[in-house]
């Protein structure tokens, strides 16, 4: 029943909203870009007050990490900055989303470290540029073919399929190609075989192979796969970021590539280097904690919750 209503929702608001995304975002192509982001403020603040369980997931994450150094008032504080800061971002992409012209692009975008990019492309073995949810993360997955780098990405399929086909479409006229996570693990070997830029996230919890490692120091369930890629295909591991700067435009910082743990025990070699990659990843939300999407359910899977959901399969598997 729960399904059913949320399918119906969104099928509801599809209908409603789908005619008019295209004016919507022609809208939001010729507005000054201080007027959209005045309005951003606006709408993540209704969002802030009315989506209850982001709002409150948000808050109990923030306590659960700065619950011992930041007050509830702080904390809620940062809260309403992050729904500010991703709705902006999503209204910025928006405003954006016919934007090719270099020179134009890397106005809106500073880019800091360049050269640790080169210095690993050009060993020919493969890029995975590993990026966090921070900030523009849609900004941030362009820019390394904005820059010239032939580059991939694997995401999900969004639950909208128009909205990304969208996202898509404007992803392709920047460069980046788009490879469906789904079944994808070939595509992305290819990829970097190839010597290609690869982006990929695991700062979230999904449903994808993944193993508890410590973040913001709390075990949290991250993806394996980048150093499982790393390790098998000998690709190099950049870690970039994406930033919201004072004047309200963009800083997207590369950092020098991340050491390879390779001592020939794979499933010990895999863990230490997702622990490694995942401790960069929270140096950079500690960084810029107000840019991060803390009402993203981080730490929903737990070790007591995949033992039972194990059993469960292990005993339909019995019975079947």
């Amino acid at each position: 029943m729960e399904f059913n209503r949320k399918y119906i929702r969104r099928k509801a608001t599809l209908i409603i909203i789908y005619p008019f995304l295209g004016v919507i975002i022609g809208l939001f192509r010729v507005l000054p870009i201080g007027w959209i982001r005045r309005f951003a403020l606006f709408v993540g603040a209704l969002v802030y007050r009315y989506a209850h369980s982001s709002r409150e997931r948000a808050l109990a994450n923030l306590e659960r990490v700065y619950g011992g150094e930041k007050t509830r008032e702080e904390r809620i504080a940062m809260a309403r900055q992050v729904f500010a800061e991703m709705i902006k971002s999503f209204f910025d992409y928006v405003a954006y989303s016919g934007l090719t012209d270099r020179e134009r692009f890397f106005f809106l975008v500073e880019v800091v470290g360049q050269e640790h990019l080169q210095a690993a492309y050009e060993r020919g073995k493969g890029v995975i540029c590993l990026v966090p949810h921070l900030s523009s993360w849609e900004f941030a997955a362009i820019t390394p073919p904005m820059l010239g780098y032939e580059t991939s990405a694997a995401s999900a399929a969004m639950k909208i399929k128009p909205l990304q086909n969208k996202m898509v479409k404007y992803r392709a006229r920047r460069g980046m190609k788009n490879i469906n996570r789904e079944g994808s693990y070939a595509k992305l070997v290819e990829t970097l075989r190839k010597g290609e830029c690869l982006i990929l996230m695991i700062d979230q919890d999904t449903k994808v192979k993944s193993a508890f490692v410590e973040f913001m120091g709390k075990p949290a369930y991250t993806p394996t796969g980048a150093s499982r890629l790393a390790l098998e295909t000998g690709a190099l591991v950049v870690p970039m970021v994406m930033t919201r700067k004072e004047d309200d435009n963009y800083r997207f910082i590369i950092y020098p590539e991340l050491p390879l743990v390779n001592t020939g025990n794979p499933e010990a070699d895999i863990l230490e280097n997702t622990r490694r990659q995942t401790k960069i990843m929270e140096d950079m939300v500690r960084a810029y904690p107000t840019q991060w999407v803390w009402m993203h359910s981080r730490w929903n899977t737990t070790p007591e919750k995949l033992e039972a959901y194990r059993k469960s399969k292990r005993e339909e598997k019995k019975e079947g």
